[in-house]
C-alpha cells in the first residue's frame, strides 16, 4: 500500500481503456479505515495509467441521486442507476411492495438525466436471496428493463447464480437494443447465448482468480465488439491485489490478463474495449 493506503499503480496501458463498471461512492472506513479516498484522488489516478472515463452505478435510491450530482461536474463520468437486487428483496421484505415500487418510480425519475446512460445494475442475485423474495427481484428486474426500454439506454445486469432466470425474464420481458452483463459470471455456453443475442459481456477481476477457468473459457469466446472490462470497484479486485480495496486505475492488471489469454497485443484490446464501451453507452 501506498502512504495514502492505496495499493501502488501499475504500468500504464499501452492505450486508454474505459472502466464500464466501478462504484466511486462506495469506498468507505469499512474497506479503508481512516484513508477513505477522495473520488477525484481515484479518477486521476486511474487516468495516469490509462483509464480515463468510468461509468458510475449508483444503485440504490440515495447513491444513484449522488452519483448523478457527482457526474455533473466530471466529464470523465456517466451514470448508470438502479435499485440493486438485493435491495429490491430488502425493501419488498421490511416495507413491502408499495416501497419497492416507489423507490424504482425515484430511479425512473433520476433516469432522464443526461448523464444517465443506463439503467442498472439490475437483474437477479439468488446468492443472498431466498426463494420466497425471487418473485419481487423478478418485478424489480421488469421494472428496470421496461425503464431501460422506455429511455432508449443500455440496461446494466447484475447475474449472481440465477443464470437461467435472467435470461428467461430477459426474454419474456423483452431486451433493451443495449444489455450489459456486467462482471460476467458465466460460462462458455452462456456466453456463446448472450453472443448470440448481441449482449455485451463485462470482465472483472474474477477472471484473473486461479479457480475459475470455466469464466476463462467463457473469455475465450467472446466476440470481440462484444466485450467489456470492469473493476466492480471497491470489489472483486485482480490478481496480484486479491483481497484489497480495487479500484479504477488497477485495472490495468485485468486487462492484460485479458490480452494475453486472448492472444491479442495489449494496445489492440485496449482499442477494441474502448470503442465497445463507446458504442455500449454512448460517446462522451
Amino acid at each position: 500500500m501506498t502512504a495514502e493506503g492505496l495499493i501502488a499503480p501499475p504500468e500504464p496501458l499501452a492505450a486508454p481503456v474505459i472502466d464500464s463498471h466501478t462504484h466511486l461512492n462506495l469506498h468507505d472506513r469499512y474497506l479503508h479505515g481512516d484513508s477513505v479516498p477522495d473520488p477525484d484522488e481515484l479518477l486521476a489516478m486511474a487516468a495516469a495509467v490509462g483509464v480515463p472515463k468510468v461509468v458510475q452505478i449508483g444503485c440504490d435510491v440515495d447513491y444513484a441521486r449522488h452519483s448523478v450530482e457527482l457526474a455533473k461536474t466530471r466529464p470523465n463520468v456517466v451514470v448508470g442507476v438502479s435499485v440493486h437486487p438485493n435491495d429490491a428483496a430488502r425493501i419488498h421484505d421490511r416495507e413491502g411492495a408499495a416501497a419497492l415500487d416507489a423507490a424504482i418510480d425515484e430511479i425512473a425519475v433520476l433516469a432522464q438525466d443526461g448523464v444517465v446512460r443506463a439503467v442498472g445494475e439490475t437483474g437477479l442475485d439468488y446468492y443472498r436471496t431466498g426463494e420466497e423474495l425471487r418473485g419481487p427481484q423478478q418485478h424489480s428486474f421488469r421494472r428496470h428493463i421496461d425503464l431501460a426500454k422506455e429511455l432508449g439506454k443500455a440496461l446494466v445486469i447484475h447475474d449472481r447464480d440465477s443464470h437461467d432466470d435472467v435470461i428467461s425474464v430477459l426474454q419474456s420481458q423483452g431486451a433493451p437494443d443495449t444489455v450489459v452483463f456486467h462482471c460476467f459470471s458465466g460460462d462458455a455456453a452462456m456466453a456463446r447465448i448472450c453472443a448470440e443475442h448481441g449482449w455485451y459481456m463485462s470482465f472483472a477481476g474474477p477472471v484473473t482468480f486461479k479457480a475459475n477457468e470455466g469464466l476463462r473459457e467463457a473469455l475465450d469466446v467472446v466476440p470481440d465488439d462484444l466485450l467489456l472490462v470492469e473493476t466492480d470497484a471497491p470489489y472483486l479486485t485482480p490478481v496480484p491485489h486479491r483481497g484489497k480495496p480495487n479500484a479504477s486505475y488497477l485495472m490495468p492488471h485485468t486487462v492484460r490478463f485479458m490480452a494475453e489469454r486472448r492472444g491479442v497485443d495489449e494496445a489492440e484490446l485496449c482499442r477494441r474495449l474502448y470503442a465497445n464501451t463507446m458504442a455500449a453507452f454512448g460517446e462522451w
